[in-house]
């Protein structure tokens, strides 16, 4: 998988398989970012929320590969939703990165954290908040930009009013939840999707069906449902720091048939996702 990339708008290559760091501190990230690239990975995200940009700068420093080789997306908090802000934020994490660029820069959510999909859209908020990443790419600072968390309405505000397209809209989707007309609209519309959390954060390993199918294909479940959003054309960061896994979740080198991919496209949602219902992405708004 580590040689597989797909290509924005812009023409930059993306590699299709990254690694997710939520909920690591600075010093579990910059051991998983050193382990990680030892095994192959190209691809780090990270967000400002996640308090973690310096160990990511460090695990690449300390991993010995050039940065141009190291494919890094930051996201811009959700809170931050002035242009002065999100300008201002894109410098704290360079600094915090150590690094004078970063590959793709998206913001977080369309709503700060506290009002996820309630009324307020903050659609006037979230133009200034484009105009700050574009101001930021027309500068060098960062190589692409996106958004994540966007619904379909959220999107089309930022294409009717920006110079530069959105390149990526990274969203939550994996077996059990695929987000279909959201998806299909954005590669429509020349926007490439990933997918977080592609593992439903490990809620999916124990769904009775999905390991059943897994069995069939000699796979794991975590296997089979990267595989999933892979053929759908999404970019996938699983986030782990088991070298373990790690390894597992990139020997991807099967195929989902035709039939089984229908299948999976309808498998019932989630009814929990654990411990992580708590996060706003994950209760059900």
């Amino acid at each position: 998988m580590f040689n597989e990339k797909s290509k924005l708008s812009n023409g930059v290559e993306i590699p299709m398989l990254g690694l997710g760091t939520w909920l690591l501190d600075d010093e579990q990230t910059s051991k998983a970012v050193q382990e990680a690239i030892s095994i192959g990975y190209r691809h780090i995200d990270t967000a400002q929320a996640y308090e973690n940009e310096a160990g990511v700068g460090e695990g690449i420093r300390l991993s010995g590969v050039a940065r141009e080789e190291i494919f890094i997306t930051s996201k811009v908090a959700g809170e931050a939703k002035t242009y002065e802000a999100v300008a201002e934020s894109i410098d704290a994490s360079l600094e915090k990165l150590g690094m004078d660029y970063i590959d793709l820069m998206i913001v977080h959510s369309p709503q700060p954290w506290a009002e996820f999909r309630e009324e307020n859209r903050y659609f006037e908020e979230n133009r200034n908040v484009w105009k700050a990443l574009e101001d930021a790419y027309e500068a060098g600072k960062v190589k692409a930009i996106g958004l994540s968390n966007f619904l379909q309405d959220d999107v089309e505000n930022i294409l009717e009013h920006s110079k530069v397209k959105p390149m990526v809209n990274q969203i939550l989707a994996h077996v059990s939840h695929t987000p279909t007309e959201l998806i299909e609209f954005c590669q429509e519309s020349g926007i490439l999707v990933e997918a977080y959390s592609p593992i439903g954060h490990g809620a999916v390993l124990e769904h009775e069906e999905v390991k059943a199918m897994a069995e069939q294909y000699g796979v794991s479940v975590a296997q089979l449902c990267l595989r999933y959003d892979i053929q759908l054309g999404l970019v996938v960061i699983p986030k782990t720091a088991n070298p373990d896994h790690m390894k597992n979740n990139a020997e991807l080198d099967f195929i989902i048939s035709d039939s089984d991919m229908e299948a999976l496209k309808q498998v019932k949602s989630l009814e929990s996702y654990g411990e992580h219902d708590f996060f706003p992405v994950f209760s059900k708004k």
